[in-house]
């Protein structure tokens, strides 16, 4: 296992160095290559398969509201390995991204919950804008060749993977994969953010580009319990559906009726993981097989 430097809570104490390269196995670096978070230092746990190349395809993982990032690492490394891909999982603390607002909102307003102009963030404060930074850094430290990476997240990483894909503008990434998301944020111009487009920064004008890219949605057949932990309930998000396997249903269906209406190219796809729940493991299979087999 390469370990190039371990966490640590002590700002202070952070030691970054400086052109080490990454090779084949497990281990973590602290990231502060970003210059909007040089005050919000964020693990990086990664794996590199052994026999690995320059031309390996790279993944970049987003965990759920445990934030437990060497944890949804492990759960991949085996198919890391079957596959030939480098496997990225930034975890994203509560201490610097604090809440749901810094991590399924994306930090895109101070409080996602009640959006205005004046507690709208500069679009480099957005939690997601570091997701490509870190690819590029990855890049270098492995001589990657890649030109782009794919993204997928669990459950509240599932909720910033689709608003990654919705306000992200990534130069880099190729598909997204959200999985297990508790509720979405619907490609609705007449609904306020966080549950619609309205009050948000989305430009109508990047309708057709969103749905021309690739999107793929990801819910376990039994992700269907009304009363689960943490899901979030109130009218407004219950009209998506009472469960996230209706919310899922829900927000591809509006997207791909929207634009079948308005005559957009539709590249977003669904589909169902047979006999799983909200369990990270058989849905992440799923996606990776998707991605790679």
């Amino acid at each position: 296992m390469l370990l190039l430097f371990n966490s640590c809570d002590n700002n202070e104490a952070l030691v970054k160095p400086t052109n080490i390269q990454i090779g084949a196995g497990t281990g973590s670096f602290i990231f502060n290559d970003y210059t909007p978070f040089i005050n919000k230092p964020i693990e990086v746990f990664y794996h590199i398969p052994q026999n690995s190349n320059n031309n390996h395809p790279i993944l970049i993982s987003l965990h759920g509201s445990n934030r437990n990032g060497s944890n949804h690492l492990n759960s991949m490394i085996s198919k890391s390995e079957q596959y030939g891909f480098i496997l990225v999982v930034p975890e994203f603390k509560d201490d610097y991204f604090t809440g749901g607002d810094g991590y399924n909102l994306a930090n895109i307003f101070d409080d996602g919950d009640n959006p205005s102009p004046s507690t709208l963030n500069i679009s480099d404060e957005w939690t997601f804008s570091v997701i490509d930074p870190i690819f590029n850094y990855i890049k270098e430290r492995t001589q990657n060749s890649s030109n782009q990476y794919n993204l997928i997240g669990f459950s509240a990483g599932g909720q910033l993977a689709h608003r990654t894909f919705i306000f992200g503008n990534s130069n880099f990434c190729k598909t997204t994969i959200a999985m297990s998301s508790g509720w979405y944020t619907t490609i609705d111009e007449n609904l306020d953010f966080p549950y619609g487009l309205k009050e948000s920064p989305f430009l109508n004008s990047s309708l057709n580009s969103i749905f021309s890219k690739e999107l793929i949605i990801l819910i376990g057949e039994d992700d269907n319990d009304p009363n689960a932990v943490g899901l979030r309930r109130n009218s407004i998000v219950d009209l998506q559906g009472d469960n996230r396997f209706a919310r899922a249903e829900n927000f591809f269906l509006s997207a791909q009726n929207l634009a079948n209406q308005e005559d957009h190219t539709f590249n977003w796809n669904k589909f169902t993981v047979s006999n799983a729940a909200h369990d990270l493991t058989p849905i992440a299979n799923f996606a990776i097989n998707l991605l790679y087999q």
